[in-house]
């Protein structure tokens, strides 16, 4: 199933824009219960205002969560992103760390973000464990569980580690593009054949395309 999605979507990348390590991370924290396309349109302002962990540590809390005002929760993620600057100043010298444990430890960044940060800015594997990526692991049957770390500890183990980071990435594509939550485009998936739950969405070719958004997405 993951050679078939990786064919189906060779440009598979994380949607959200970036240029360094910081700005991917504090993008992350972000994207939570956010689209990917609404987080790219307020990050040019906050990243041109604030280049470095610094200057995030030393923000006036009011000017931040205007400009982050429309990702939503605008309060709560201004606390982590401030919170995560000064834990990068205090501890790494102002530099996101490139290890999981070093991650996690940080105000507001939890495994997901965590992941997404280590895969797509410094090239080390990782699975994010989006709702998208429940989704299907849950339709697959690749495993029943709820919790995102044991999800993450299963699918490990069914894909080879240098994957982990595409392989994510094509799920989370397939998921925003093709399997959605309420209505999958089943006729038209390129998994048909392999689906368990093939049928859970309209069957017919001309009524599941309709379904098919071509993005970005959430």
């Amino acid at each position: 199933m993951d050679r078939i999605l990786a064919e189906t979507y060779p440009d598979a990348h994380c949607e959200l824009d970036f240029q360094d390590p910081l700005e991917l991370l504090v993008a992350t924290i972000l994207s939570a219960q956010c689209t990917d396309k609404r987080v790219n349109t307020v990050t040019p302002t906050l990243f041109a205002k604030y280049p470095t962990a610094e200057d995030y540590a030393g923000a006036d809390r009011a000017e931040m969560e205007e400009i982050i005002r429309p990702t939503g929760f605008f309060r709560a993620k201004t606390t982590s992103i401030v919170g995560m600057a000064q834990a990068l100043c205090e501890r790494h010298g102002g530099e996101v760390p490139k290890r999981l444990k070093d991650l996690v430890a940080l105000p507001g960044v939890g495994r997901k973000t965590a992941n997404v940060v280590l895969g797509n800015a410094f090239g080390v594997p990782g699975i994010t464990v989006d709702t998208h990526f429940q989704r299907l692991t849950h339709r697959f049957r690749w495993t029943s569980e709820t919790d995102p770390v044991k999800i993450e500890q299963v699918v490990a183990g069914l894909i080879p580690k240098r994957d982990w980071t595409m392989m994510s990435h094509r799920l989370i594509w397939h998921g925003r593009r093709v399997c959605h939550a309420r209505k999958p485009a089943c006729g038209v998936c390129p998994l048909a054949a392999l689906c368990p739950s093939y049928g859970l969405g309209p069957l017919d070719p001309v009524l599941a395309a309709k379904l098919v958004r071509p993005g970005p997405f959430s």
